[in-house]
């Protein structure tokens, strides 16, 4: 079986496209090649700035024959639809055959396509992925209609085996497969020929190209970890500046070098961003210190005095570039300790358009501000540092820093509001009212900080809400499904009891500033909306946990779902009642009783629930369910009431034998009137004890 070897030679690709590149020539290759009857045993594709590969193993030699039965039209149909039948079919009147069928006799063809030479299928598909390859942007060159990312220069396609290799006859405006590709654009420049995968690779080693961009990766973070550690240093962890540094070079060369003693100061925040952002640099630091005190750079080529000279004009824009965040620090700072500090930038943000429909920064400020305020005490925090930690966290927006660095953004408003001599839970509030800003993201503890995230978030959500601004299918331009997944686990994640829906609940507040000044209608039903959107990010959350679907439903069912602690106690003690035996066997037991008294209300027009008369009962299984009933149904109650789920699955648990003998011993459609509206008068007082947990209707059997 013959292997492929493919490869698109190009002008440089930018490293953020390269992975998709790979993945989706790999995609479009083996889809269209097994659609048309090849199949394979392996395939891998590999990227560099210059060059996309790809590489398949065990490929059929040539396309199966297929042979292909067809119905056609009756014997003795219109000669047209015949015709019809034969051109389709690529068949003579001859050639179809008779048979009779129950409908009558029928005309059948036999179609039979032969195999195809792999050669031939591969040029038609390599040509359809080239044409049609999903840049994300692409170029036009020359005067041909073919686009790339940047110019193509060469196509590699080898077809090999134990004989040698091939190459696959194609030729796309100009450019004509061969076998043939380049080294190093400056080390390797020559053309180098090869037969096959394993000789291609090893030929771009030694022509100063590491093909797999796993394998620069893992280069460049070992020299650089390896000379850091000789200087008693430490390099900082950046996976996505790794993955964008492999991208930008096909021979890495690890060079490191020092950050001017004038810099040294700076938080080391700002170095690690003004490197990686301008330079693409990677930060060292002191491990005793936590100071950034050198970088790394990703050189492209060995050079004759071992990169003295690259370094060297890297050291000098460096300097440049630490010269300005230096003076926006410096800036900044003296604006914070000035008379009137970070209040001061307060005022701009007057001018800071957050949303056209919802104002200014500074109108925002003021409502996050009053809405921290009311939530302090809901999470232990002290409310005039809540609302004073609200009506600065977002003032460093203003800074010069923050102007320059987006990304810096509440960091630097720690950093100004304790060199403004502000308390330290105003200041780690700056910081911290962002978060969580993903799944993984830290959640903020301290009180002041949980405010204030809260109230900020909160804010956003019912904003949005209230100018009808909300997520559709995959578009969250305001990203407010994570701002409700920051809600949900800073709530649960602190223990926070608070009712966010109702009149009295938090939503209300901001809501009711919206409502006055957008002449806001339908204030309820938004709220109601809201709480909604926010039970189906709870889904999410939670079946991430393992709680399942149904279950998490019962409980939204439920009174109270608007406190998201309770509702999620409730629904775990409920996760693990369903998991066992006893709560599989009574689900069972209570469903069976829901379905017959539904259908017997339904048929008599009469609702049963008025409970059961002792008097009237038959059966000892009959009675043995009434008094576990009388007996649990206080418990299960007090129970709930306590918040005490476990408890309450327990007395859930007590019912399940009473209700398997019951349903084993007794029928309830008895022939006696009385003692049948008294078996479902039994079975209503299942449903309502039951029904005291959570809504099992909901749950699947």
């Amino acid at each position: 079986m013959p292997d492929l070897l493919i490869e698109l030679f190009s002008e440089e690709i930018p490293a953020r496209m390269q992975a998709r590149a790979a993945e989706d020539l790999k995609k479009r290759m083996t889809d269209g090649l097994v659609e048309a009857g090849l199949t394979y045993a392996g395939a891998a594709a590999f990227s560099t700035p210059r060059r996309l590969t790809l590489a398949i193993e065990g490929l059929l030699a040539e396309s199966p024959t297929l042979r292909e039965e067809r119905k056609g039209p009756k014997v003795g149909a219109p000669d047209k639809a015949i015709e019809g039948f034969l051109r389709g079919a690529g068949l003579t009147r001859d050639q179809l055959e008779e048979r009779d069928t129950p409908k009558g006799a029928i005309y059948f063809a036999s179609i039979e396509k032969a195999g195809r030479p792999a050669s031939a299928i591969i040029a038609e598909v390599l040509e359809a992925t080239i044409r049609n390859f999903p840049w994300p942007k692409s170029m036009r060159w020359g005067a041909g209609p073919l686009r790339w990312v940047r110019p193509l220069h060469s196509i590699l396609c080898v077809l090999s085996d134990e004989n040698g290799g091939e190459v696959v006859p194609l030729e796309l405006d100009g450019i004509t497969t061969g076998k043939t590709t380049r080294g190093h654009r400056f080390m390797a420049p020559d053309e180098i020929s090869v037969s096959g995968f394993e000789d291609y690779a090893a030929k771009l080693k030694r022509a100063n190209v590491v093909l797999d961009p796993a394998e620069r990766r893992e280069a460049i973070w070992q020299e650089a970890s390896n000379q850091a550690f000789a200087r008693g240093l430490e390099l900082v962890e950046d996976k996505g500046l790794l993955a964008e540094v492999a991208g930008l070079v096909e021979w890495p060369v690890v060079l490191l070098g020092d950050i001017d003693a004038e810099f040294l100061e700076l938080p080391p925040e700002v170095l690690q961003t003004s490197m990686k952002e301008h330079q693409k640099f990677f930060s060292v630091r002191n491990p005793k210190t936590g100071r950034i005190e050198g970088f790394v750079t990703v050189a492209n080529r060995e050079t004759a005095d071992h990169g003295a000279t690259i370094l060297a004009g890297n050291q000098k824009v460096l300097s440049a570039r630490l010269a300005d965040a230096k003076f926006f620090w410096e800036n900044d700072l003296r604006i914070a300790k000035s008379e009137v500090g970070m209040e001061g930038w307060l005022e701009s943000l007057g001018n800071v358009t957050f949303h056209n429909k919802l104002g200014t920064q500074a109108a925002r400020i003021d409502r996050i501000a009053a809405l921290a305020r009311e939530i302090a005490p809901v999470v232990g925090a002290d409310a005039d540092l809540a609302e004073q930690a609200a009506k600065l966290a977002k003032a460093d927006l203003s800074s010069e820093m923050v102007y320059e660095f987006p990304e810096l953004q509440g960091l630097m408003g720690r950093y100004y509001a304790q060199a403004a001599g502000l308390p330290q839970e105003v200041a780690n509030a700056c910081q911290l009212h962002y978060s969580p800003l993903g799944p993984s993201d830290e959640v903020p503890t301290e009180p002041v900080s949980v405010a204030v995230a809260l109230a900020d978030k909160i804010d956003t959500l019912t904003g949005f809400w209230a100018i009808d601004e909300k997520p559709t299918g995959s578009k969250d331009p305001y990203a407010l499904r994570r701002a409700a997944l920051g809600v949900i686990r800073l709530v649960l994640e602190n223990d926070v009891r608070v009712n966010l829906a109702g009149r009295s609940g938090i939503f209300a507040i901001p809501f009711s500033m919206f409502a006055t000044s957008l002449h806001m209608k339908g204030f309820d039903g938004k709220i109601a909306d809201l709480l909604s959107f926010f039970h189906d990010r709870l889904k999410v959350f939670l079946r991430d946990q393992g709680i399942r679907h149904d279950v998490i439903d019962a409980c939204i069912a439920m009174e109270g779902n608007d406190d998201l602690m309770l509702l999620v106690k409730r629904a775990r003690a409920l996760e693990e009642f369903m998991s066992s035996e006893d709560g599989e066997n009574l689900l069972q037991g209570f469903k069976r009783a829901n379905n017959i008294l539904s259908q017997a209300e339904e048929k008599d027009g009469v609702e049963y629930s008025f409970g059961a008369d002792k008097k009237f009962i038959e059966d000892p299984a009959e009675a043995a369910l009434f008094d576990a009933l009388a007996a649990n149904e206080g418990a299960i109650s007090s129970a709930i009431e306590a918040e005490d789920f476990a408890a309450a699955m327990g007395g859930m648990a007590a019912l399940r034998e009473p209700v398997d003998a019951f349903f084993e011993a007794v029928q309830v459609n008895s022939d006696k009137e009385v003692v049948r509206r008294n078996r479902l008068n039994l079975l209503s007082q299942i449903r309502k004890v039951c029904g005291q947990v959570a809504d099992l209707t909901r749950i699947e059997a």
